[in-house]
């Protein structure tokens, strides 16, 4: 900052800490010197998502804003016809729940249920179930998929993005690499198809979570004719169908 002439700004700078959750209680709750200012720790967020390591934050976040929409909106039900009910849940919490899901990808099975449980209980407004009622068909009615193969869908789109230079560029050089752009897999069958690198990790629990590694796993299980869609919109509703078929299988 010195070098480029600038000062810092205490009041709009924020820090976060990054811990695994045996090692929360290490983390310093003391204000962080800075030269001769200091910065409190304190949550952050991102384009409005809760940044911390587990993401129950953002998930709690989330499940509370889209369950105060489901309390709300039922007062304009028998106002409404049932295709623009259905518009209306559909725009004001699926968009919720879609925002950033790809930060989700790895993180614990009990924090995508209850983004799940959110997904039935819109389903359940939708259709007038009770509060315990089934709602696979329901769901598969309204040809909605299920939360990790949501999750699925925004790295997959987002590979097939970097792919054809459609990504920012920190994505598309860093980040995802081909199988046969490496020496020492050039006579290797996978060398022969479009699938991305998977890298090596320390730690499952963390460094299975970075995007190149879900991201390259996501789209090493899609088959190849939706790899080789010719444009994204064809992509897309490929991979819809496909990840509808994992979701409820015949």
């Amino acid at each position: 900052m010195r070098s480029n002439r600038l000062q810092l700004n205490t009041a709009k700078t924020e820090v976060i800490w990054f811990a695994s959750s045996r090692r929360q209680h290490q983390i310093p709750q003391t204000p962080l010197s800075v030269g001769y200012d200091t910065v409190v720790p304190c949550g952050v967020r991102d384009f409005w998502i809760y940044l911390n390591l587990l993401m129950w934050i953002h998930v709690v976040k989330t499940a509370s804003s889209c369950f105060a929409v489901l309390w709300q909106i039922p007062s304009i039900r028998r106002f409404v016809s049932r295709p623009t009910w259905q518009t209306l849940v559909a725009s004001l919490v699926l968009s919720r729940l879609d925002y950033g899901c790809a930060t989700l990808a790895g993180r614990p099975v009990t924090l995508l249920d209850r983004l799940q449980s959110l997904l039935n209980a819109a389903t359940r407004l939708i259709y007038g179930r009770r509060k315990y009622d089934h709602v696979t068909p329901q769901l598969r009615e309204l040809h909605w998929l299920r939360v990790p193969e949501r999750i699925t869908f925004r790295l997959a789109t987002l590979a097939y993005r970097c792919q054809h230079n459609m990504a920012p560029h920190y994505l598309v050089v860093h980040q995802l690499h081909w199988a046969s752009s490496v020496a020492s897999r050039q006579r290797l069958r996978s060398a022969s198809t479009p699938q991305f690198i998977v890298p090596c990790t320390s730690r499952s629990t963390i460094g299975d979570r970075a995007f190149c590694v879900t991201a390259a796993r996501a789209w090493n299980t899609l088959t190849p004719s939706v790899q080789s869609s010719e444009s994204l919109a064809i992509f897309r509703r490929r991979l819809k169908t496909e990840l509808f078929s994992r979701s409820f299988p015949d």
